[in-house]
């Protein structure tokens, strides 16, 4: 009796090992390949996404202009990574999939211009243009508690959107350190490449809030970006940046 009791403890115990190792192994490879989660860390992407929100990244979509993105801050726009490091143990939750990424070395914004856009801030409306198209972004920019929208841009910029680079920009435009802050930095020795992140940096777009449930949704790039005109000319393989660099306001 005994004995049957033990096998039948020790069978309990070996089938929930296997189910425990397989779903860690399905987990691992769900964020490996098609969604990962990320913790919101700061108010930049406000009200599209607050802080401590949680956003599933869909790594098998392609992102297109328009779309809100997840990427590696390959730009160092954070600092230096090291000081993002956290404990061992995090870092494998994170990647097995049991914990959302929070460790940091990755920003979120929406692409705004992808390789050869013009992108300009801004018409006689205020708006920024793309390849001489305005966008009419009323329906994401941040607008605070009195009702009154930020402007699409305090710092004016004229740039060309080189190969391989994309042009990004938080939806919090006052609060947002992106693009349009980093147009003095250089990057793998190109002046002005700091302010371009890599297309082979972005994780993926995202796809879903999951976290709190209350604010739930999906993501779509608004259709003002469906109209816009593809690029004059091919893209160039440096940063064209016109006019006065800005100070940025949001530093």
């Amino acid at each position: 009796m005994d004995e049957e009791r033990g096998g039948g403890l020790r069978g309990f115990l070996k089938e929930a090992a296997i189910v425990v190792i397989g779903a860690l192994i399905a987990s691992t490879l769900l964020r490996l390949f098609l969604v990962q989660v990320y913790s919101i860390p700061s108010g930049s992407m406000e009200s599209t996404l607050n802080i401590d929100d949680r956003v599933a990244v869909q790594k098998v979509m392609p992102f297109k202009r328009g779309d809100v993105v997840v990427f590696r801050d390959d730009q160092e726009w954070l600092g230096n990574p090291d000081r993002f490091a956290q404990a061992p143990w995090l870092d494998a939750l994170v990647f097995v999939g049991l914990m959302p990424d929070a460790s940091s070395n990755h920003l979120v914004k929406r692409v705004i211009g992808t390789a050869g856009d013009h992108v300009v801030c801004c018409d006689t409306d205020g708006r920024i243009t793309v390849n001489g198209e305005a966008l009419d972004e009323t329906g994401y920019l941040f607008t605070d508690g009195q009702g009154v929208q930020n402007a699409p841009s305090l710092d004016a910029f004229d740039v060309v959107v080189p190969a391989g680079r994309l042009w990004v920009m938080g939806d919090h435009r006052e609060a947002s350190a992106d693009s349009r802050c980093h147009m003095r930095e250089s990057h793998l020795g190109v002046p002005g490449l700091g302010a371009f992140p890599a297309v082979d940096s972005v994780v993926g777009a995202a796809g879903f809030t999951v976290f709190p449930f209350d604010r739930w949704r999906t993501f779509a790039a608004p259709v003002v970006f469906e109209s816009l005109p593809a690029p004059a000319a091919p893209a160039p393989e440096k940063p064209v940046i016109t006019g006065e660099l800005p100070a940025c306001s949001n530093r």
